[in-house]
């Protein structure tokens, strides 16, 4: 199957869902700098979110770049990923408005935790589709940055509890870690 349909669905999904984190951000009720107090948990979470969608977004492209095609198995798994992600408006609503609490922490946490889970498999399908020989599985390789981020995630969730800073210390560190696209997959198609 040709992967254009897949990609335009994903990037249309994506889209969708930061229209409607962005649209979830109340304006405040004042006219004064002071007005804006209350919706910085707000912000910083959509800031947070919107940085995680971009990194998928980002992602998604350079991995779907190193394939040729797509089959009903990695559709599905496309989807899952998407699913995941369709919950981070929902989350990051949670999150913002309730200034950090354990709870809402820990869920986001959770949802992030799975969204990387699905793309780890997203690219297993893809790899087991083009073969172990193929560009896509040199360049993913063993996937160790995929497999820290996944632990990352997991161990952050239990830590929402004890100091729901951390957990988001966490999440920080996840995004840092992929704010870069893999350079790998670039470099094997430059070659």
């Amino acid at each position: 199957m040709n992967k254009g349909r897949l990609e335009a669905f994903s990037d249309g999904v994506l889209a969708v869902i930061i229209t409607i984190m962005v649209l979830e951000m109340k304006s405040p009720h004042g006219a004064s700098l002071a007005s804006l107090r209350p919706v910085v948990p707000v912000f910083l979470s959509y800031l947070v979110s919107f940085v995680f969608i971009g990194i998928y977004w980002n992602n998604h492209h350079h991995l779907l770049h190193a394939t040729q095609r797509v089959n009903g198995a990695t559709l599905w798994a496309n989807l899952h990923l998407l699913f995941w992600l369709s919950l981070v408006p929902f989350t990051t609503a949670w999150m913002g408005e309730n200034h950090f609490k354990s709870w809402p922490v820990a869920v986001y946490g959770i949802v992030l935790l799975l969204a990387a889970i699905a793309y780890f498999i997203l690219t297993r399908a893809l790899i087991n589709l083009h073969g172990r020989g193929s560009t896509l599985a040199a360049s993913i390789g063993s996937d160790r940055k995929g497999k820290i981020s996944i632990a990352i995630n997991a161990a952050a969730i239990p830590l929402a509890f004890a100091q729901p800073w951390m957990a988001g210390a966490c999440y920080i560190i996840v995004a840092i870690m992929w704010l870069i696209p893999d350079r790998r997959i670039e470099s094997k198609l430059a070659k």
